[in-house]
């Protein structure tokens, strides 16, 4: 009889463990990311991709160093009716302000990508607060838009960058389609490494100053356009509201 005690209560004890995970393995609402837990520590995650029926992906291009191809790339983007994301970087905006009006004019969404490209998981709070605040009150001032959407720079984050995110309204995105354009990979290459990878609710990373970035961006919208696929900018893949992430980094809408 004692034992039969003891067993029922350590059930009691693992189930209320397993509703305490469960609890906080859900995000807050709104939020820029999501809480899950891992055993005894629980992290913050980014969107990566989101769970969706629509064949729809989104393509983003990170820009910090130069800009002489972004216009081409514009061009190539409004030849396939495709829309896509910029992630700035405040020096960047600083240098280029004609290419920011540029993208905004072309109806494509602009992010911030932190103000000096700096790992911010290594950042003090006030500093993070400073590199995003400052980037996106750059772009504010040409677009006259809210920044809704961040990049961290190298991909490195951590509980207090993306919760300082959600403080600003800032939904934190990372990708899981890495085009590896920067290696100096071929049009051809990076093609087949979107064709072997992208899926419904997929965000494709690309940087605007690749060596091979307006043929190679040609090729995947083509590819992705024949595939069925609407490619469309972060901002409209997300979910904005009433959702949860998993540990994965994928977006679920409730």
């Amino acid at each position: 009889m004692p034992f039969c005690v003891i067993k029922r209560r350590t059930i009691k004890i693992i189930c209320a463990f397993i509703l305490v995970a469960v609890a906080l393995a859900i995000s807050y609402q709104g939020g820029a990311s999501a809480l899950v837990w891992f055993g005894q520590s629980s992290r913050l995650v980014p969107i990566y991709n989101v769970d969706t029926e629509k064949k729809q992906v989104a393509i983003s291009f990170d820009a910090a160093w130069g800009a002489d191809k972004t216009e081409q790339i514009i061009e190539v983007l409004a030849e396939y009716n495709a829309k896509a994301t910029f992630f700035l970087v405040g020096f960047w905006v600083d240098k280029f302000p004609e290419m920011v009006s540029t993208i905004d004019k072309a109806g494509l969404e602009i992010g911030t990508h932190s103000n000096t490209h700096p790992d911010m998981a290594k950042l003090s709070e006030e500093s993070v607060r400073s590199e995003l605040c400052l980037s996106m009150d750059k772009i504010k001032a040409i677009t006259g838009k809210d920044v809704r959407v961040f990049r961290p720079p190298f991909g490195s984050y951590n509980n207090m960058l993306l919760s300082v995110c959600s403080h600003l309204n800032l939904k934190a995105i990372q990708w899981d389609v890495d085009s590896l354009d920067w290696k100096g990979l071929s049009a051809g290459e990076v093609c087949k490494r979107v064709m072997n990878k992208a899926k419904n609710g997929s965000i494709i990373l690309m940087h605007n100053n690749a060596d091979n970035v307006v043929e190679s961006t040609r090729l995947t919208l083509d590819w992705l356009t024949k595939a069925g696929y609407e490619v469309t900018s972060v901002g409209e893949l997300i979910y904005w509201d009433d959702y949860h992430i998993d540990a994965a980094g994928m977006q679920h809408k409730n």
